[in-house]
């Protein structure tokens, strides 16, 4: 086998493993909240996202690519999935609101808790998991206001 086919050896495996599930259960909390509050992007596309972006560094980082070289990889992966999130950005008719900046940031943001898991600092992923949940759901019982970031009413029983 060439090396970049080859399998990570035995003690890489668990540690591979580790940090993938960990990317997609994180990513997966975050997808979840906004599953449940009927967002768009949901609990796949933040495990998706959280996954991949872990499978950018860790990759690498198996294959013994050079520390500038990964530091690369992730500059890359940052524009990458802004343009994914700028994807979930939309601009409303009269009045000039935007739409979907909320969803946007969730996707940049399961994005870096991937990458946290993927290169080795899962409790970095947790706390900033944990973090962001309390943020989409503390700020707006804190501040409430008329319509939710995606132009909808804000439903008072929440």
């Amino acid at each position: 086998f060439v090396a970049e086919s080859a399998l990570p050896e035995r003690a890489v495996s668990p540690v591979v493993l580790a940090r993938v599930i960990a990317a997609a259960v994180l990513g997966g909390l975050v997808g979840y909240d906004r599953e449940r509050k009927g967002r768009s992007a949901g609990l796949k596309t933040h495990m998706l996202v959280s996954i991949g972006s872990a499978l950018f560094v860790l990759a690498p980082a198996v294959a013994g690519t050079a520390l500038g070289d990964l530091t690369r990889v992730k500059q890359g992966i940052v524009p990458g999935i802004g343009f994914l999130g700028a994807g979930a950005i939309i601009k409303m008719e009269g009045g000039g609101r935007v739409g979907g900046l909320t969803t946007a940031a969730g996707i940049w943001m399961t994005c870096a808790i991937g990458m946290a898991a993927g290169i080795g600092m899962e409790m970095v992923a947790l706390v900033t998991t944990i973090v962001a949940l309390m943020v989409v759901n503390a700020v707006p019982r804190i501040f409430p206001s008329p319509q939710h970031d995606d132009g909808a009413p804000r439903d008072r029983e929440r």
